[in-house]
């Protein structure tokens, strides 16, 4: 039986990865930054359908070398997940830069010792389309963001300079076709526990009325289920390694996810946003409002990147976005989240 280490398991994300791979009959080793999340993470694989014997959960942390060759010996790949993401970007850049790159050079520095086949690292499209300025092409591959380019938040530099290291270090060890990387849009889907995640709590938040009129923020989505089995299909895809792999599915406005909601669940149209916020509106509430000033690189701009890659590893078609908003609205009402 094939073994992989999961990191960060108790995530959005890592949480859909670990399930599938059980449900294809590996054996994860998955971590968490603290054993208090390991009974959580257990039982919602357990409550998803998947076969929890085969599950083994260790500790460890991203800014410590402490426990990651014992980790990853034993085990034949590497899915590294872990990496801090938020919304409201910190006052310090390094409390997202510093772990991301730290993390990705220990994940992968453990696993090129312990001879895994693959290893899998979860970039993102932050580390491609950022910083750019002239969005008039359709992003692929090929891109990367622009760190000296206006509008480039911690948690995209944090994204670009991860991943710049692990290329980096499989070059230096000549083992390139050893590392596939995977670089999503904004997440979305069904949820596994009760933490919606960082993208979802922005759904939670508008089903909560807490977002009366809603910036023109956009963004690009993609269902986490498509996420997770492009990530366990690039383990032993052969054409996958040596490659990034943009996975997305369309672009949508803030009220363009209103629109798709409201008739879905009628109980809760009146607390959506009610109209889209006026751009002088949002540049005044910016200066007290962190979170939309964090978002300033994302207002009025529909960027479009291809996922012919991405999509290739599940299939070559993609759940569409409004199905995530769909599953996404329905897992938190079910959950009693809001």
């Amino acid at each position: 039986m094939e073994r992989v280490l999961v990191t960060g398991v108790s995530g959005f994300l890592g949480s859909h990865v670990a399930r599938l791979l059980l449900q294809q009959g590996y054996a994860v080793r998955g971590s968490v930054r603290s054993k208090a999340k390991a009974e959580v993470v257990r039982q919602s694989l357990q409550a998803a359908g998947a076969d929890i014997s085969r599950l083994e959960l260790v500790e460890l942390d991203l800014l410590s070398d402490r426990g990651w060759s014992e980790a990853a010996a034993g085990c034949d790949f590497l899915q590294h997940i872990a990496s801090p993401f938020v919304l409201i970007m910190p006052k310090n850049k390094n409390d997202l830069v510093r772990p991301a790159v730290e993390g990705t050079r220990r994940a992968l520095t453990a696993a090129i010792g312990a001879g895994h086949k693959r290893m899998v690292l979860t970039s993102s499209l932050a580390a491609i389309d950022c910083g750019h300025r002239d969005y008039r092409h359709t992003f692929t591959e090929a891109d990367w963001t622009e760190l000296d380019g206006p509008l480039v938040t911690a948690y995209a530099e944090s994204k670009t300079r991860a991943e710049r290291e692990a290329w980096t270090l499989v070059e230096r060890e000549e083992q390139r076709d050893r590392l596939a990387v995977i670089n999503p849009s904004a997440i979305l889907g069904p949820l596994l526990d009760d933490d919606p995640g960082t993208t979802g709590a922005l759904i939670l938040r508008m089903l909560s009325g807490g977002i009366p009129m809603a910036p023109d923020v956009i963004l690009e989505y993609v269902d986490v289920r498509d996420v997770a089995a492009a990530h366990v299909a690039a383990m032993t895809t052969p054409q996958a390694g040596g490659h990034r792999h943009i996975v997305t599915d369309a672009s949508l406005s803030l009220m363009e996810i209103t629109e798709i909601l409201r008739p879905v669940f009628p109980a809760y149209a009146s607390k959506l946003p009610g109209r889209e916020m006026p751009s002088w509106v949002a540049a005044l509430f910016s200066i007290f409002d962190k979170s939309l000033r964090d978002s300033r690189a994302q207002m009025g701009v529909r960027k479009h990147s291809s996922s012919v890659g991405g999509a290739a590893l599940v299939g070559g078609k993609l759940i569409p976005a409004r199905e995530a908003v769909i599953a996404t609205a329905r897992s938190i009402i079910e959950r009693g989240l809001v």
